[in-house]
This record gives C-alpha cells, structure tokens and sequence, in this order.
C-alpha cells in the first residue's frame, strides 16, 4: 500500500495520489535500471526535514547569511565522511547533480574552447564529457574514444594516441553503460604523459567503490566526480572529491561559479547515506551487487542474450537485442508492461539511431536493496526472456502473466523505505 500523507492529501489531493501510484510502482515492480536504487527511511526522513527552508551561500564557517549554526556542522560532517569513505583530501558536497558537477570541472581547469577527452557516448560514455550536443562539446573542443569491435572494451591504445595528437587539459574517464572495471592507472598513466586533468566520473559505481567492490580511483585521479544515488543509495545529488591541490579550483567552481545556496536538505541526505555507506553491511550490498549481476549475465547468456563484452564486472548489464530480432525500445516498452522496469540504450557501433537503438540496459542495484540473491537471478533471467519474445510476438497476455508473477515476488521482498502491505 502508498505510505501514508496527510498532509499532503490534504493540500494537493491529485499530487498526493500521483505520488501514491508511483510508490506502489517501485512497490510492485522489478525495478532495473541500473541508475536507480532505493533510499533507507533515514535518508528519505532526511531530506524532507525543515533544512529545506534553509539558505546558506558560501561554505562552513564563510556564509553569506547567518543563521548556519546547525547548517554548517552538517555540511562538515557530510564532506568529512565523504572524504573518508573514499581516500579523498577534500570533498564538496554542494553539487546539484552529477552535471552540474562535471561542469564545475570544466569551470576549474579548462577554458571554453580547449580541448577536452571523454568516452563517446554511444559507446557508453555520458553527455557532459565532451559530446557535442552538450554544452561541454558545444564550448570545448571534444574529442571522444571508444571500445574495440571485438570485445567491447576500451581501446587504451586509440586513447593514448588520441591524447598525444590532440593535448586535451581534460581527461574523463567512466560513464553510463560501462559493465567492465575501470582501469584507473591506465588512464592515469596516459594523462600525466600529456600533463592533462584526470577525471574519473564514478556516478554508476560509486557505492561499488565504497563497498570495496570495484578498485578506488584514488590515488591516480586528480579529481572524482559522483552522483550520491545510484549504486550508494543517497539522495539525488553530487559531490566532487579531489586531490588537496585541486581543492580551491574546485570549491571556487561550484561557488560561486556556478551555484548559489547549496540544497541543505540534500546535504543532510548524503551525510546519512555516507553513515551507512561505512558500514560493514554496506560493503556486504556492494559485492552482492555484483554477484547478482554475473549470476544474470550468465543467465541471460545462457538464453542467447548478446552481452556488450560479453559479460559484466559490476552493476550493469547491456544487452544488443539484435539477435533477439527485437529493437531495443520496444522490448523495454513491453518488460515495463511485465512489470520490469528498464532502459533502452544504443550500444557500441549501433546502426540504429539513439531515440530507436538495438540495445537494452539492466542493473541490479535495486534488486539487491530488496534482498534479491544470485537465487533469485534465474528467475529474473526467465522472466526477461519471456518478456523479449512476448515484445516481438506483441503477445499482451504473456507479459500480463508475466506481470503477475514479477508483482507476487516482489510483494516478499518490501523495498528499503517503502514498507509493502
């Protein structure tokens, strides 16, 4: 059943039962895109507390407004948690997002015009690394590497030849539909040949990282750009961590360059989940992460799936659909209606158009928060399948059936913040 808003039905009685719909949504679905998750209640009640109300421009200890007697500590605590978590010297905690986040990079080591390197994103980077409809590849000069046809991983030659010819002051390394290990070094070691930034963006595997999971970025990146949710299971937010030498340019980009007052109530959020990040039962939910997804790409494998590197080192799994006769989107359309939640996505050298591609994305982040194990990945594999081939016979009942089964096995598993009764 929705949770319980009194006052909110109160006030805006069709808001309240919007809000309502979807969490039963993400109460009865087999929720798997792989940029998703689920909060704790303590992350939820915190960012809904009064520290919305509250504005606080600058940083600990130098705010433009008074007042921050309670603001400030807070911000500390989240920053020092964060730098600790993750082997950092100086962490800010006030990004917005994970764009706004790497913009504020951009505004610290680069000018418009230079040249900047990042993953290409059909290839499984993201938009703000340099890619021309962004504004980063409308006011820098991007240039973009990729992975081999054969295996679907990084080409770390074409990367140290294109960093040679073109001199970027930025390096990106990470993206949005990367299901390989990062090889912090190697991008390191090609960045400090040509004197250039290394940015790792680890929006996807942040929580990874911090559970121990996947290898840190630190110390070969100069700066590390996240989000706060997804694979940590924060509040939707960002946080640059960095080297100590790279702390002023950084702080002076987020404020005042790009941002006012930072969302305080966001601010108390990360700090809760960087509290449960630390954990040992976190470091626990980061490997089993990863083994539900291994146990799913085998399985998916097992059925014919056409796994992008054939396989995946942490969260996420992309599949080509091309074999499956079934384009991407609407085999995402149609496991929606079965009541598993994905994405369609282009994948390396796709001949279809981003809008229509041939691939599908899936992650088990969420599923693990709901205490799904390696047992239980069969079964999704199954339910996968069936949804594939019901999308390319356009058979309703099958993913109604389908539908069904995904609901009752859900409704055994209630979702961290979201009792199910």
């Amino acid at each position: 059943m929705p949770l319980d808003h009194p006052a909110l039905s109160a006030a805006d009685p069709e808001l309240a039962a919007l809000v309502g719909a979807e969490e039963q949504l993400q109460a009865d679905t087999l929720r798997m895109i792989a940029s998703e998750n689920y909060v704790s209640s303590a992350v939820l009640e915190a960012t809904g507390t009064v520290l919305t109300n509250k504005y606080s421009e600058g940083y600990p200890g130098r705010r433009y407004y008074e007042g921050q007697q309670n603001v400030d500590p807070i911000e500390a605590l989240a920053a020092g948690r964060a730098a600790a978590l993750f082997g950092a010297d100086h962490a800010n905690v006030q990004p917005y997002s994970g764009s706004p986040a790497n913009l504020a990079v951009y505004l610290a080591f680069a000018e418009p015009g230079d040249t900047v390197m990042g993953m290409s994103l059909p290839m499984g980077g993201h938009l703000t690394h340099g890619w021309g409809v962004s504004a980063t590849g409308k006011w820098f000069n991007g240039v973009q590497y990729g992975v081999r046809a054969d295996t679907g991983l990084i080409d770390f030659d074409q990367v140290r030849d294109l960093a040679r010819e073109h001199r970027p002051k930025l390096i990106f390394c990470g993206g949005t539909a990367i299901p390989r290990t990062i090889d912090f070094a190697a991008f390191a070691e090609i960045a400090r040949e040509i004197d250039a930034v290394l940015v790792a963006d680890i929006a996807h595997i942040a929580g990874l990282v911090a559970g121990g999971a996947h290898p840190s970025p630190f110390p070969h990146a100069d700066v590390v750009s996240t989000t706060t949710h997804k694979t940590l299971r924060g509040p939707r937010g960002a946080m640059l961590l960095t080297k100590e030498a790279y702390a002023k340019p950084v702080d002076k980009a987020v404020f005042p360059g790009l941002q006012g007052g930072p969302h305080n109530h966001t601010t108390a959020a990360i700090a809760v989940a960087l509290h449960e990040a630390a954990q040992p039962s976190f470091r626990d939910y980061a490997h089993a992460v990863v083994a539900n997804a291994q146990a799913l790409a085998a399985a998916l494998a097992e059925r014919g799936f056409d796994l992008v590197s054939g396989g995946t080192d942490n969260h996420l799994i992309l599949m080509d659909l091309t074999p499956k006769d079934v384009p991407g989107k609407i085999a995402a359309k149609a496991l929606d209606r079965a009541g598993i939640v994905t994405n369609y996505n282009t994948v390396p050298y796709d001949p279809r158009k981003p809008f229509d591609p041939s691939g599908l994305r899936i992650g088990t982040p969420s599923l693990t928060s709901r205490g799904l194990t390696t047992e239980h990945m069969e079964q999704v594999a199954v339910w996968i399948d069936r949804g594939v081939a019901a999308a390319k016979a356009e058979d309703e009942v099958a993913l109604k059936v389908i539908r069904g089964e995904v609901a009752e096995l859900m409704a055994a598993y209630p979702a961290p913040g979201l009792p199910v009764g």
